[in-house]
């Protein structure tokens, strides 16, 4: 019975029955979150969405049409929200401490894959983190890391 609401539902909605990701899956929020920072500064470079389908398809073992598929619902996810506690809310109830972690990880492998991180790229990982429960002496260094330097990094104005 519920099932063939869900189905009912999801006919209303678009959904074919082909889709693999359900609106809750912690993957959808996770591609949701990291392509609203690769949509942040306005500028789309190629470098980013290579990076958003690597990141996405090495790190929950995807083939390419799971990986497309999951962009295209974490575009759909993204579009829909009007803050960032639609996605950090699912990641933080879904993941431990060391997923949430790599969920910050994952944010600063997209914010550098253009070479440099954009203040406004900068201030939605420290959203994003403080909402993960993840330190910011972590987020700190985890950018550190991914920038490939131990000092400070420069960060480019608005």
């Amino acid at each position: 019975m519920l099932d063939a609401l869900r189905h009912f539902l999801n006919d209303l909605a678009g959904a074919g029955e082909e889709d693999h990701f359900a609106v809750d899956d912690y993957r959808v929020a996770a591609a949701a979150l990291l392509i609203s920072i690769v949509n942040i500064d306005g500028v789309v470079e190629d470098s980013e969405k290579a990076a958003l389908h690597d990141v996405l398809k090495a790190r929950f073992g995807l083939d390419e049409a799971q990986t497309a598929e999951l962009i295209e619902a974490g575009r759909n996810r993204e579009a829909d929200a009007v803050d960032l506690y639609a996605f950090t809310s699912v990641l933080k109830r879904s993941l431990d401490e060391a997923g949430r972690a790599e969920m910050v990880e994952m944010m600063w492998e997209i914010v550098f894959a253009d070479g440099s991180a954009h203040e406004l790229e900068d201030n939605v990982v420290w959203r994003a983190a403080e909402l993960l429960g993840v330190s910011s002496r972590e987020r700190v260094d985890l950018k550190r890391r991914i920038a490939g330097r131990p000092g400070p990094l420069a960060v480019r104005p608005a």
